[in-house]
């Protein structure tokens, strides 16, 4: 049982708590605000402004008591001070699953591990064409928290990650998407895909008859669970291989959504993103839309129209006939295996980082056909040459972004490709994805 009252301890003074510190104190809440490290500016000048009592450097004194605890998602569980409050019984959850107490609207949410950004942003721009009132938050876009506190929109899309999910119980989607499950984070999981498979499919938690589930009947270990779990939510299919029992399916280069035995159909061509990927991500949010009765003029305009988001496949610029790709957002191998499947011109690969137990041999067949030379960037790189020495002509090694650029660029020729899909964390080199994206661009404009 969650009290609705009392000592409110948000472990992490990011956007997340933040958000939450707000609505706490907007709900009656005494809130205390603790963080590891030093909190930015911006944040402990709302926190003060709002009441909170705050604590960063490291959590003590401050962080011993609590009737709930609200954790950032970046924080493990297997922390001393979250174990503290597991063992005493005190319940610790997440902004969504606290935030969601506050609100009647309707949450549309999005989980996968790769596309769920695109899907978001592609889901939200869609309903906001359509005139709905709509949010935009959980792993993106301002904290769904501080929404709830200062808005009153009538639905929400929230893209959510597993770790997210781990702290949900009693929060449901109306519409819930799973974009596909691949091997990743798996170092919280204690190296068990199991468990990560069981976070993802959180987001059908306290789902009903009246509620939807929308998903891709290509991705093997979706299907593998979906066929192993009761289901009372209504289920929407998505493929590109086959039309049968499908909600929204690929024939030849048409994409057709159909729900309600209404139909809507378009030219994958027309669409503003490219590449099978995004067919895939078109898909699950053209079903949301429809599910909400989003016309179809809507639907199709929203399509064409629709800019993709920073740091994903993202065209930089042109340098003597060589493109400059920045993919940074691609963390792990199975964002790089669409990324190095929808390009069409031979490819310098700008990969590396911090390794999170990557299995690279499901990029061998593309980086041998595609792959002209590879140019690590990171401070370990060799898991990545041991993985590919043979299949290219030329490995490099480098550590910043303006090395890494311009040895792709010696390397390049007219007619070439110059791909950033790391595969992996940015943490020994960056900040984050977003910095390496960044130093990559200007590094390029810079040639």
């Amino acid at each position: 049982m969650i009290p609705s009252s009392g000592r409110l301890l948000i472990l992490g003074a990011g956007e997340s708590g933040t958000g939450t510190a707000v609505l706490g104190k907007k709900q009656g809440y005494s809130v205390v605000v603790s963080d590891a490290g030093k909190i930015a500016e911006r944040y402990r000048d709302e926190l003060m402004q709002c009441g909170a009592m705050i604590e960063e450097g490291g959590h003590g004194p401050l962080s011993k008591e609590a009737d709930l605890v609200v954790k950032s998602p970046g924080i493990p569980d297997s922390m001393p001070v979250v174990r503290n409050f597991f063992d005493r019984g005190i319940p610790v959850i997440s902004e969504i699953e606290f935030a969601s107490r506050f609100t009647d609207a309707k949450m549309i949410c999005i989980t996968g591990t790769n596309g769920k950004t695109t899907t978001t942003l592609l889901t939200h721009h869609l309903l906001k064409k359509a005139g709905l009132h709509v949010g935009l938050g959980g792993n993106v876009g301002r904290s769904f928290a501080r929404q709830v506190a200062e808005s009153d929109f009538d639905h929400y899309v929230l893209e959510l990650s597993s770790f997210q999910l781990d702290g949900c119980f009693e929060f449901k989607a109306d519409i819930a998407i799973l974009t596909n499950i691949t091997p990743d984070h798996l170092d919280r999981y204690d190296y068990q895909l199991e468990r990560y498979i069981d976070s993802k499919f959180r987001i059908q938690r306290n789902q009903g008859a009246g509620d939807h589930f929308i998903f891709c009947a290509d991705d093997q270990l979706t299907t593998g669970r979906m066929n192993h779990t009761a289901t009372p939510m209504q289920l929407h299919p998505f493929s590109i291989r086959t039309s049968e029992g499908m909600s929204a399916w690929l024939d030849h280069d048409q994409l057709t959504i159909q729900t309600d035995n209404q139909t809507f159909a378009m030219s994958i061509h027309e669409l503003a993103l490219q590449g099978k990927h995004n067919i895939y991500n078109s898909m699950a949010a053209g079903i949301a839309g429809r599910i909400l009765d989003i016309r179809k003029e809507v639907v199709r305009e929203s399509f064409t129209d629709f800019e993709n988001i920073e740091h994903r496949l993202e065209f930089v610029t042109s340098v003597h006939g060589i493109d400059f790709i920045n993919d940074s957002k691609a963390t792990n191998v199975n964002s790089t295996w669409y990324a190095l499947e929808s390009m069409e011109k031979p490819v310098i690969w700008i990969a590396g980082g911090v390794d999170k137990g990557n299995d690279y041999s499901m990029l061998f067949d593309l980086v041998g056909s595609r792959v002209k030379a590879i140019v690590c960037m990171g401070k370990d790189n060799k898991k990545i040459v041991k993985a590919f020495s043979g299949l290219v002509p030329e490995i490099i090694e480098t550590e910043t972004a303006e090395e890494a650029v311009q040895a792709a660029y010696r390397l390049g020729k007219k007619g070439d490709a110059v791909l950033l899909s790391p595969a992996c964390a940015s943490f020994d080199l960056f900040d984050n994805y977003e910095d390496r994206g960044r130093r990559f661009k200007a590094a390029v404009r810079s040639l």
